[in-house]
């Protein structure tokens, strides 16, 4: 099939249904964290344990989003991507009956294992449908998903509220996903690609950029998912703010993304990727420090700007993972990178986070990794393969 020109027609309501189909696969992240206190009244746990769920769901998630993008092209881009919506459709229904904060760490780590898929099935797909000279703006308008995902999440949480308990919620996130499944499944062909042999994979392994690439990605899904994790905890335990003023605060805080990220993506073609990320990841540092200071209303602003621009980063890390690694290697490469963002940047951080809560306070902690934010900045300066 000849690949997409231009985004209009058919290519963009095929791009519309991968749109929305990310939304969802992130929502199963986003939703817990509006959630997380009801949840952490209910089961009566600490800070730390309550963040303990964001890092069984990252750890699934990290395993599955590694393995996928090694196996996806044996399995089958396609087949990957049912798979993963299904599987995801089933623990939906599971979550209301769970009575015990252990067994629901054990379903989002299943959940996680299951929307792992995902992403390194997609990028492969995209970039074989749509032309390279698109893929800047498609990618990016694809990952809006994620970051309106993230705006949207605390005032779905608080509108589904007003008509059922937070498990009910969960329920209607099943339906929707099994509409998914069957759009998916009667829109999209499976994508061919010659099998990557075992010899290339200790290849890749053996690549600088991969391992840079992944420990930036590390400290930038920290600032922008691992910090937003807690935050409901840090606006309401910490700065003991009303539960829906904190969620509104919380949710417009992520208008930003949006708009940064369609942004960041439509002009990516025209710049250095390199000096680009440079600019979103030390900017999200100094951003992440101002979220830790005393007067409400600069942390509102704090978190209104740390949210749009670490948002940016991750179009243009896509098509940067794009341009280094070739197409057999891409799917690998796409899953190591976001398992490492995975499993420490949204499982980890948000774990010491809460330790930080319990111990000495929100605030300190998040100053801290702020810092090292900006330090992980100084890492663009190795990518020799982004001229």
């Amino acid at each position: 099939m000849e690949k997409f020109q231009y985004i209009k027609g058919k290519a963009l309501l095929l791009l519309t249904l991968l749109w929305f189909i990310w939304f969802m696969n992130f929502n199963v992240r986003t939703i817990f964290s509006p959630l997380m206190p009801l949840i952490e009244d209910e089961f009566v746990i600490s800070h730390a344990k309550a963040g303990s769920l964001f890092a069984f769901i990252s750890l699934g998630y990290g395993i599955s989003i590694f393995l996928s993008g090694i196996f996806a092209g044996y399995f089958g881009y396609k087949r990957s991507i049912i798979v993963s919506i299904l599987s995801s459709t089933a623990i939906f229904f599971l979550i209301p009956y769970v009575e015990a904060f252990s067994l629901l760490c054990l379903f989002g780590f299943v959940l996680g294992l299951s929307t792992g898929i995902y992403l390194p099935s997609i990028i492969p797909l995209i970039t074989d449908y749509y032309a390279e000279h698109s893929w800047g703006k498609v990618i990016a308008i694809h990952d809006t998903g994620a970051s309106l995902s993230i705006f949207s999440a605390p005032f779905i949480a608080f509108f589904l509220l007003k008509f059922v308990q937070w498990r009910g919620i969960f329920n209607i996130l099943g339906m929707v996903s099994a509409l998914c499944v069957i759009l998916f499944w009667i829109t999209y062909r499976e994508l061919k690609v010659e099998r990557v042999k075992g010899s290339l994979f200790k290849g890749i392994m053996k690549r600088r950029a991969l391992w840079i690439m992944g420990i930036i990605w590390v400290f930038s899904a920290g600032a922008c998912l691992g910090v937003y994790f807690v935050i409901p905890l840090y606006l309401t335990k910490e700065l003991f703010l009303e539960i829906g003023y904190a969620n509104k605060i919380f949710g417009l805080s992520r208008l930003g993304g949006v708009i940064v990220a369609v942004t960041t993506g439509f002009i990516v073609d025209k710049l250095s990727l390199k000096k680009t990320m440079f600019f979103l990841v030390s900017t999200t540092g100094v951003l992440t420090l101002c979220m830790t200071l005393k007067d409400i209303r600069f942390i509102e602003v704090a978190l209104f700007l740390q949210a749009s621009i670490s948002m940016g980063f991750f179009p243009v890390g896509l098509v940067a993972v794009s341009r280094m690694f070739e197409k057999e290697h891409r799917s690998m490469a796409t899953g190591f990178i976001v398992m490492l963002g995975v499993v420490f940047g949204l499982g980890i951080v948000p774990y010491l986070l809460g330790v930080a809560g319990d111990h000495i306070s929100f605030r300190f902690g998040i100053f801290l990794f702020g810092i090292l934010v900006i330090l992980s900045s100084g890492l663009m300066c190795f990518l020799k393969e982004l001229k």
